[in-house]
């Protein structure tokens, strides 16, 4: 099996859940492999977001591309329904003037068939999102 980036729509990826949603940047723009496009808070913290592979995978690394995002915590779920998460990563990010954050994290215990993203504090009023990488494997269908 080959290694490959999960966190993309082409690979059947999507984003079910988002708590806030701009028309010109929406929670989509995540996985859908452009650089150039985001998904921005409307304010107010925490925020969060879910991504949904619809089959177990193995998640061995992964990379956050962002922007004005203090306190980032990550939780996953092997259910087939988006509930019984269980707290998997937290990370403080650096405040990159000018310049993307760009946080790579190696993944330990990476089961999951979703990913639950709330960033609880942020550097300004906003903060955006412009993609998650998790390079892995696909395990196996849900059935």
């Amino acid at each position: 099996m080959r290694k490959v980036d999960l966190c993309l729509s082409s690979e059947g990826t999507e984003v079910i859940l988002a708590t806030s949603s701009d028309e010109k940047h929406p929670p989509e723009n995540i996985i859908d492999g452009n650089p150039e496009t985001f998904w921005t808070t409307t304010g107010m913290f925490p925020q969060e977001f879910i991504i949904c592979f619809h089959k177990r995978v193995r998640i061995e690394r992964l990379v956050i591309q962002s922007c004005f995002v203090r306190t980032l915590q990550i939780e996953k779920s092997t259910s087939k329904e988006p509930d019984s998460f269980e707290q998997w990563i937290e990370r403080d990010l650096v405040h990159t003037e000018g310049q993307l954050q760009n946080e790579e994290i190696m993944a330990n215990d990476g089961h999951a068939t979703y990913l639950r993203f709330i960033i609880t504090s942020a550097f300004d009023h906003f903060a955006s999102v412009y993609s998650i990488s998790a390079e892995g494997i696909a395990v196996s269908n849900l059935s």
